[in-house]
């Protein structure tokens, strides 16, 4: 995937930081290609990038305009529209991992046919996939698991494959949501393969590699989240996980977007074992990944270090105080160095 560089990054008129977690993903690991923000009235999310307009931006040397948010089944409010059509009107491309195509909504499709711009539709995709198989298959594979969706399963991967590679072990990030994809520049949205297909996308980003080779694979929702865990359950077949790392955000009772209550670490633990274990009887979990943004310093190094103690698993805030205790079990565990 090819995307023009830099960024205006659209975060609209979201409610909270967690809807432009695609805007903050970007910018937190990629903020080279990042130039700007731009809001609409009523916006409570917000960069440390400075607030652009569209002529800004364009005299500044944005090349495309980045759709940074997220909601409840990827639409696009009428609304945003107007903004999206005023971008192509200056010039910029378009980026948005929505579960709508750009260019099906007519103005879009008029105004960058008109401007000679380019839609980059980041959940759609000309591949095709298989079922999956199972079948057992070389190399090694480690995925982030949640007890909720957007808890920071992607920061986890992003930070454990960057562990691995600043040991020289050799690793990849897998992407199977919008923005990994946009981080990476390549992958697979997984939400939005039809459901038969789900575990043989997994494969296909995750393939048979040489024996000490690790892929690092994004998870996607929560097998115990009633909106997505099918989603979650097939990414966890098709990806075959030798590893995984279970990452929770403590300040949740309940789910996101749903009534129902957080799971325990353990039963996650327990569930993908279960589950996990169709299609690689040996995985285990081999770390825990806290959320802890919401948190005192420390506050949060006490409860990291109570869940690690409780679990029997090395536990960290990967973003915060980073990945050595899982890498090191890592290593210990499958004997890497």
């Amino acid at each position: 995937m090819s995307i023009s560089k830099p960024y205006l990054l659209f975060l609209g008129d979201v409610k909270d930081e967690l809807a432009a977690k695609t805007a903050h993903g970007v910018l937190d690991w990629r903020p080279e290609w990042c130039l700007g923000q731009i809001t609409l009235p009523g916006c409570k999310a917000h960069t440390t990038l400075s607030e652009m307009s569209l002529t800004d931006a364009t005299e500044a040397g944005a090349k495309t305009m980045v759709i940074g948010c997220v909601n409840a089944g990827g639409i696009l409010p009428d609304h945003w529209i107007e903004t999206i059509v005023d971008a192509l009107n200056h010039g910029l491309d378009i980026a948005a991992g929505l579960h709508i195509e750009l260019g099906s909504i007519p103005a879009i499709a008029e105004a960058a046919a008109k401007n000679n711009r380019k839609l980059h539709d980041l959940r759609f995709t000309d591949l095709t996939f298989p079922t999956g198989k199972g079948d057992k298959r070389s190399g090694k594979r480690l995925l982030t698991v949640g007890t909720d969706c957007s808890v920071g399963k992607k920061y986890s991967a992003l930070a454990l494959q960057k562990g691995l590679a600043d040991r020289n072990i050799s690793s990849d990030f897998c992407a199977t949501g919008q923005t990994g994809i946009l981080i990476a520049e390549r992958g697979v949205a997984i939400d939005s393969v039809v459901s038969d297909f789900i575990s043989g996308a997994a494969e296909h980003i995750s393939p048979a590699t040489k024996d000490d080779h690790w892929d690092v694979i994004e998870g996607q929702g929560a097998l115990h989240h009633p909106s997505f865990a099918g989603v979650s359950l097939g990414l966890l077949h098709g990806s075959q996980p030798d590893a995984f790392v279970v990452c929770h955000e403590p300040t949740r009772s309940t789910m996101r977007g749903v009534s129902a209550p957080i799971p325990s670490i353990q039963d996650v633990i327990d569930l993908t074992i279960q589950l996990g274990r169709l299609t690689n009887p040996d995985i285990r979990c081999v770390g825990l990944a806290i959320n802890t943004m919401m948190l005192s310093e420390n506050h949060a190094k006490n409860l990291i270090e109570e869940l690690g103690e409780a679990h029997k698993l090395p536990a960290t805030d990967p973003v915060r105080f980073g990945t050595d205790p899982i890498i090191d079990h890592i290593c210990a565990e499958f004997k890497l160095v």
